[in-house]
């Protein structure tokens, strides 16, 4: 590590000294603290027993599990070690994880007790994997428990690891059926860290609700941004709508992020309870323009738009809703946004083009991917495959998605219509296949599937949905199926998408 280097370790080493017996975490399942120099303690304890399996610099380490102080120690300590913590969904379906974990071949996995059937049934399938340990504290899975590694100590000595080496990778939804790997580092977090720590006036006096999943970008980078600031982690396995009201009350949760329909559900079991949620002042994520005019009536807090994706550390655009209502707010202090058309040509003000991006908070590039990646960095931009357009006062509005990327976000995951298609496509009663995204009620964009069937053939869409929740991650599933007769043709033959949205896309 060079002398202007610095690293998420050195942050936890930093704020060791400078919050030191203030509390970091507090997990509300479990109810579980720790402050900060007790995190450092036990991230260089687990980082020793990691060393002893030999987890070395630029390994990979693999965590399928739900939110908790052992995930949250396992990124410390292979930030410690400059190992790289690979973070998969446990939504997937085990296709889908076998498929992360043989694109990033980590030598380690750590399972909680929720997923243990699922490693235990890929296990012999996957080589590379030295060893598995349970996330969980205690004995009683098939799996050595996590407190097996935390039995060294001693003084850790730390590998030479730079601001830009590999921390973490995220996979991000599907392209034409098979999930990216993006590698963010050490800057990249920090940096949004910082980003989102000064655009919400975040300090150690905050408390951050998280109710997002690790392996999600949201979720863990606002986790790492919460503890940057010295602010305490309140941390959930999921989001409960009851537990979550008590909490804001208890903890006097300052800020958070949400998908819908989460803040609409935190609003209704606060008004149910009669509980004041004035203690949240600030809320950031993708929310309808209702709810957040409610939630700021309501508490009296901001709700902050924001912009960005897996690819740019989460955030490219961000500010308060009520300055622009509708928009996604300004480019961040250390980014640059440029708008292109099909051919890389800056677009003028006010037209709608391509968001490119270069910057700090851009990533390393999709692991194992070297085209992909050179693609998507073309001309010295981070192509995101999204629209949009600036306004006159320097805003950004979003407006939908490039052809090459018909990215749907039902509650803020991701899902690639491609994915999808492909699996319906498995089912032999259907021979041609749309899927696109739909206004939704409750997910705020559904996913509706537009099918014709082969000649003769009889389905139920029930049937179909069901059919593709057993293949796949069963948020991907479609919500929505509608039979028809013909697809609309191009005149070369292929399906015509845009027509097929035109004509099947209105409101469900």
């Amino acid at each position: 590590m060079g002398i202007y280097d610095f690293t998420f370790y050195d942050l936890i080493k930093r704020n060791a000294v400078t919050f030191g017996d203030k509390e970091a975490w507090y997990g509300v399942e479990d109810e579980r603290s720790l402050t900060f120099s007790e995190y450092l303690e036990q991230v260089e304890r687990l980082a020793l027993g990691l060393r002893e399996k030999d987890v070395k610099k630029g390994d990979r380490v693999g965590v399928l599990a739900k939110n908790s102080l052992e995930y949250f120690l396992l990124l410390g300590a292979t930030a410690a070690l400059g190992a790289i913590l690979v973070p998969i969904s446990w939504r997937l379906s085990k296709e889908e994880v076998r498929y992360n974990l043989e694109n990033c071949k980590p030598v380690v996995v750590f399972v909680d007790d929720e997923n243990q059937a699922v490693i235990g049934d890929l296990r012999e399938n996957l080589p590379f994997v030295k060893s598995c340990f349970s996330l969980e504290r205690t004995e009683g899975g098939q799996y050595p428990p996590f407190s097996s590694l935390m039995e060294k100590s001693g003084d850790f000595s730390p590998p030479d690891v730079g601001a830009e080496d590999g921390l973490v990778i995220i996979h991000t939804a599907a392209v034409a059926g098979k999930p990216r790997g993006a590698l963010l580092s050490h800057a990249n977090l920090l940096w949004a860290d910082m980003h989102f720590d000064y655009l919400m006036n975040v300090t150690s006096k905050d408390v951050h609700l998280n109710f997002l999943p690790f392996f999600h970008v949201g979720g863990l980078f606002m986790t790492t941004a919460a503890f940057h600031a010295g602010a305490l982690n309140v941390q959930m396995k999921g989001f409960d709508a009851v537990r979550a009201v008590d909490i804001v009350r208890e903890k006097e949760a300052s800020f958070t992020m949400v998908f819908t329909p989460i803040l609409s559900s935190l609003l209704d079991e606060g008004e149910k309870k009669g509980v004041d949620i004035s203690p949240l002042r600030a809320v950031t994520g993708i929310e309808t323009p209702e709810t957040i005019e409610r939630y700021q009536k309501a508490s009296e807090g901001t709700f902050y738009s924001m912009y960005g994706q897996t690819e740019t550390s989460c955030l490219v655009s961000f500010g308060p809703y009520d300055e622009r209502p509708g928009a996604a707010g300004r480019m961040l202090p250390m980014i640059d946004v440029r708008l292109v058309d099909e051919y890389d040509r800056p677009v003028a003000r006010g037209e709608v083009g391509e968001i490119t991006v270069k910057g700090p908070m851009v990533f390393k590039g999709y692991w194992g991917l070297p085209e992909e990646t050179t693609h998507t960095f073309r001309e010295g931009w981070h192509h995101t495959g999204d629209l949009g357009r600036f306004d006159d006062e320097g805003y950004l509005w979003y407006a939908g998605r490039s052809a090459e990327k018909e990215l749907i976000k039902p509650g803020g995951e991701n899902v690639y219509p491609a994915e999808v298609e492909k699996v319906i496509l498995q089912h032999p009663a259907v021979e041609k296949t749309v899927v696109f995204g739909v206004p939704d009620p409750k997910w705020k964009e559904g996913i509706k599937a537009v099918c014709q069937l082969r000649e003769g053939e009889r389905l139920d869409a029930q049937e179909l949905i069901d059919f593709v929740g057993e293949r796949i991650a069963r948020y991907k599933k479609p919500s929505y199926v509608e039979f028809v007769r013909e697809l609309p043709l191009l005149k070369d033959g292929s399906i015509d998408r845009a027509e097929v949205k035109k004509r099947y896309g209105g409101e469900q």
